[in-house]
């Protein structure tokens, strides 16, 4: 966990080498595996980069010589589903909020 940030942020390493932050937003479990759910990091004073980079990222927690860690969903229909489910989720929690 990065604490530049807090405890709501996270610092990931992409297959370059590339290091950025993301901020949790949701965890769900969904058809047996447990999905997190983020948006990238900005910085105050930090300029935003391709609108298509500020997008939603979903990641998977699985087990990996006996440690959790992050990894990229497997194909398009996995993404499509779990996004559907985080929506379906953020949607009936808005239901439920008192006005």
């Amino acid at each position: 966990m990065s604490e530049e940030y807090g405890a709501n942020f996270i610092t990931v390493t992409d297959e370059e080498g590339n290091e950025f932050e993301l901020e949790h937003l949701d965890t769900i479990e969904f058809q047996g595996q447990t999905y997190l759910a983020f948006f990238p990091a900005v910085q105050d004073g930090e300029e935003t980069q391709d609108e298509e980079e500020m997008g939603l990222v979903i990641l998977k927690a699985i087990q990996e010589n006996g440690e959790e860690i992050l990894s990229t969903l497997d194909s398009d229909e996995e993404i499509d589903a779990v996004y559907n489910e985080f929506m379906k989720e953020l949607f009936a929690e808005e239901e439920e909020a008192p006005e």
